[in-house]
């Protein structure tokens, strides 16, 4: 029994000592392109809400959904009944204004001859001339009335003000809307759906990479086998905080020319902030592996050089310090420290000595027993 366990300590010493066996990948060249991603809603570059500024009830619809419209082409019609009356109402108060004014200046020749003549008084002339200055300024007034009774009037129409295409009627016929305290919202009309963009949200820790004219690359649900192309064409400087998260309204300039891409489609938008063509480039997995007995270094990821590990002439990991680059999630560059062919450590296959690993029991039934 003695020489059993003698047997089992010697074998379990063996297996203690056996070397750890290490993962490498070899530093290569290649492309990498960093991008931040984001997502967004498409939008028409120019979106247009075509309202009335007048009560009424819509008499009849020139356009629908989808209708191509041109600059000033009529869209609505609301019923002109109430003011047309208005409109001949302030007409007659008008005419009765000028008529009014005929007379006052008739009266003030005939007053300023009897003042001549010594016949009146001075007072009653000046009170003519009053009655004429009254009457001039009521034709104005009621010149006035007629011209904003005429326009109310000529906005019972309701024109295109731009060429484009309808996405949206929110009338129909018969229906009354009231222009009391906003004017309600009849049509929205899309400029050029063939020029479109995206309003994404980039996140803070990312807007600092993002700037005018960088390349766009985004997918569409609809289209998920599709990879459409833009252009960063503003990245606005008002804040949007949503529980605490803070993000940048980056715009993308978008061609639609094939009409594929819809008002409201939701992007996923990759920005291209950076891109190196046959650099050197090592796995992300050599960057994250350390062994278990490498003393901390007190830096913050990210900040200065970092160490790479590549075995020495006895199969042990040796520290390098690199400088790194860009990276794309998979690849990382290599500005300095290696070449290109050299075996960078990305992890181990088997537990070293002192990761205090213990192997399974020669008996079976797991781990062996400590007396």
């Amino acid at each position: 029994m003695k020489t059993k366990w003698i047997a089992v300590l010697l074998l379990v010493a063996g297996c203690q000592q056996k070397p750890a066996e290490y993962q490498t990948t070899a530093v290569t060249r290649g492309d990498i392109t960093q991008v931040v991603t984001a997502t967004g809603q498409l939008n028409p570059v120019i979106n247009v809400q075509v309202g009335s500024q007048i009560s009424g009830t819509i008499e009849k619809l020139f356009a629908d959904f989808n209708s191509a419209v041109t600059n000033g082409q009529v869209i609505a019609q609301l019923d002109p009944a109430t003011y047309q009356a208005i409109l001949h109402q302030t007409e007659g108060d008008l005419a009765s204004a000028k008529a009014a004014l005929e007379l006052a200046q008739v009266n003030a020749r005939r007053s300023q001859q009897l003042l001549a003549d010594k016949l009146i008084p001075q007072s009653d002339y000046d009170q003519t001339i009053a009655t004429l200055h009254q009457a001039e300024a009521n034709v104005q007034v009621r010149t006035a009335a007629v011209e904003k009774s005429r326009v109310d009037f000529d906005r019972c129409t309701i024109y295109s003000p731009v060429d484009g295409i309808v996405i949206s009627r929110n009338v129909d016929v018969g229906q009354t809307v009231a222009a009391s305290l906003s004017a309600p919202t009849l049509f929205v009309i899309a400029n050029d759906l063939t020029k479109m963009q995206i309003d994404a949200n980039v996140a803070e820790a990312d807007i600092g990479g993002v700037v005018v004219d960088q390349e766009v690359e985004f997918t569409v649900d609809a289209f998920p086998g599709r990879t459409f192309h833009g252009k960063v064409i503003q990245v606005r400087n008002s804040p949007i905080t949503v529980q605490n998260v803070v993000s940048y309204d980056t715009v993308i300039g978008v061609q639609n020319p094939d009409f594929k891409l819809r008002p409201g489609m939701t992007a996923n938008v990759s920005i291209i902030v950076a891109q190196r063509t046959d650099t050197l480039r090592v796995l992300n997995a050599a960057l994250r592996y350390r062994p278990a007995d490498a003393k901390p270094t007190g830096k913050r990821p990210g900040r200065g050089p970092r160490n790479l590990y590549v075995l020495d002439a006895k199969n042990q990991p040796q520290p390098v310090p690199v400088k790194t680059g860009i990276t794309d999630g998979i690849y990382t560059e290599i500005v300095e420290g290696l070449k290109e062919g050299d075996k960078v450590v990305t992890g181990t296959t088997q537990p070293a000595a002192k990761n205090n690993s213990q192997p399974a029991s020669p008996f079976g039934g797991g781990m062996p027993r400590r007396f």
